[in-house]
């Protein structure tokens, strides 16, 4: 091929003398042009393979046969202007607060530590198998149309495999439980522990009961007379129970959060529920939560949070899952989540409780008052039928008042007995709060 030099002076010596002598020569073979329509070159084929070499420039490396597969991919030296950086993922404390806003949305609460907590609480269910317990959430009201459900209904977009329900039997609850992970959202619960409904329900209490801790399995026989064994159910499984209040037994309130729900009042409003709108809308959020409960999951399962002052032994246990989510969420979180289980705390410790708790806080207001260490089973009985916030009055339901002989059965339950000793100069039967068989031990053990 000729050189490139060769070519332009071939060129050049055609357009000087176009009509000379001198015949013209191709731009790219330097043969005489002889008629070519073109100026430059004999034809077509020499004018591509000049242009191919003289204005495309050079071909790839490889000559386009393959990628180099020994190099390295690499980002681009600057950021594309069209591809801007995209957003950090939300923070666990973020995640939180959106939750508690959520909620907040539907719902009026008693307290500033409600919708916190229950953000909390339905964190812990998309990891409730890194926790020894599952705390049971309990909502109650003195009367319907306070809220309850409501709850139920916001909280099963948020938690885990939510399984509404009103009136599931043991059984099903068995196999639900047992095919897990579930959270269980169980409406209208005073219905089925109320004493005046009859009926046993002594099943589903041992159940509650057990499943607050991971560890928990129920034997029951399975199969036909002649393939009978014995099956080992798991019951261990979130819990939200919702009914009016009074009917709910002590083992499962001490295992709880309580939540004391109340009518809204006339100047409060709440956005309205409706179900295909709060599902769209929270499904992200859900998805976000389990998310990053996924993601520190390890670390949860390790936490030892620190308690606040007065929080032990099972008020401990209860909130030890969402104090360690509140520690990993970082920010404000730890501080509020303490804030709402002192409390939550201190309020299920103002509950009344069985009669004996009653009757030994209402007998430490009755020495505290009169200042003494004894007084007669006579003069403590005419206290108690005093006490206007008090339903001494009709101890047994059948309106019949505490008397001196049923004190003293429910007394001796905390190793509280009477003794003989000398009042006002006389000698008479009654307690002393020192002694083997006083009341200031049953108080110290007792009574917060």
């Amino acid at each position: 091929m000729p050189d490139l030099d060769t070519a332009l002076s071939a060129i050049d010596a055609a357009i000087a003398d176009p009509e000379g002598g001198t015949p013209r020569a191709c731009g790219h073979c330097g043969t005489t042009l002889n008629g070519s329509p073109s100026d430059d070159f004999c034809g077509e084929e020499c004018q591509n393979e000049w242009l191919a070499g003289h204005v495309a420039g050079p071909g790839p490396v490889d000559n386009g046969a393959s990628p180099d597969r020994d190099l390295a991919e690499q980002d681009p030296a600057r950021p594309m202007p069209y591809m801007p950086e995209p957003p950090p993922p939300p923070t666990g404390a973020q995640i939180l607060d959106k939750v508690t806003a959520f909620v907040k949305r539907f719902n009026v609460f008693p307290s500033e530590h409600c919708a916190p907590m229950l953000a909390l609480w339905y964190a812990h269910t998309h990891a409730a198998e890194h926790f020894y317990v599952t705390p049971r959430l309990i909502l109650d009201s003195a009367e319907p149309g306070s809220g309850k459900t409501r709850v139920m209904e916001v909280a099963q977009f948020l938690v885990r495999s939510a399984e509404m329900t009103l009136s599931a039997t043991t059984a099903a609850l068995f196999r639900l439980v047992s095919d897990g992970p579930i959270t269980i959202l169980f409406d209208e619960v005073d219905a089925i522990f109320n004493p005046q409904k009859g009926g046993n329900t002594e099943d589903l209490r041992a159940m509650l009961n057990a499943g607050y801790k991971r560890s928990a399995t129920i034997p029951r026989c399975v199969g036909d007379a002649r393939a009978m064994k014995v099956e080992r159910f798991k019951v261990y499984a979130p819990v939200v129970l919702a009914g009016i209040a009074g009917h709910m037994p002590d083992t499962i309130t001490t295992r709880a959060i309580t939540i004391h729900m109340r009518r809204r009042a006339p100047t409060e409003t709440v956005e309205p529920f409706k179900e295909r709108v709060v599902e769209k809308q929270a499904a992200p959020l859900r998805d976000r939560l389990a998310t990053w409960i996924g993601g520190i999951a390890n670390q949860l399962s390790d936490a030892e949070p620190d308690m606040p002052d007065g929080v032990t032994d099972r008020a401990a246990e209860i909130w030890e899952p969402l104090l360690a989510i509140a520690d990993a969420a970082g920010e404000h979180w730890p501080e509020t989540a303490r804030a709402a289980c002192t409390h939550f705390v201190a309020s299920n410790s103002n509950r009344k409780g069985s009669l004996g708790i009653q009757l030994l806080a209402d007998l430490r207001r009755i020495f505290t008052e009169r200042n003494t260490d004894r007084l007669p089973s006579t003069f403590i009985v005419a206290a108690l039928l005093d006490m206007e916030e008090s339903d001494w009055t009709d101890v047994q339901g059948k309106g019949r008042p505490i008397e001196p002989r049923r004190m003293a059965k429910e007394l001796a339950k905390y190793g509280v007995k009477p003794t003989p000793f000398k009042y006002d100069g006389d000698t008479v039967k009654g307690y002393q709060t020192t002694g083997e068989t006083g009341l200031t031990d049953a108080w110290s053990r007792y009574l917060p």
